[in-house]
């Protein structure tokens, strides 16, 4: 799973028919600390994320296809959770 804060939502004038009505959201993976990490990615949202939520989304094909309820779909990447707060333990 990659944590990731919501950068934006993407329009597309068209979409495969497995992704009508669901947003395409980009999301950049941060850190924990909240600092960035790599390059922006776009994933299909599951659970009505929106700009500035920080996120989980699930990287692998089958996984983020379930998660989309959407089996068969063409999807990489899906948004499943909206994260409040991180707590790290001191080791």
């Amino acid at each position: 799973m990659i944590l990731g804060r919501v950068l934006g939502e993407v329009v597309a004038t068209q979409k495969h028919p497995s992704h009508q009505g669901r947003k395409v959201l980009m999301v950049q993976p941060v850190h924990p600390d909240d600092s960035e990490r790599g390059e922006p990615i776009l994933a299909l949202d599951a659970v009505d994320a929106g700009v500035g939520d920080r996120v989980l989304v699930v990287q692998e094909g089958y996984s983020a296809m379930s998660a989309a309820g959407r089996v068969n779909a063409p999807i990489d990447m899906t948004i499943v959770g909206v994260v409040d707060a991180v707590d790290m333990l001191k080791t």
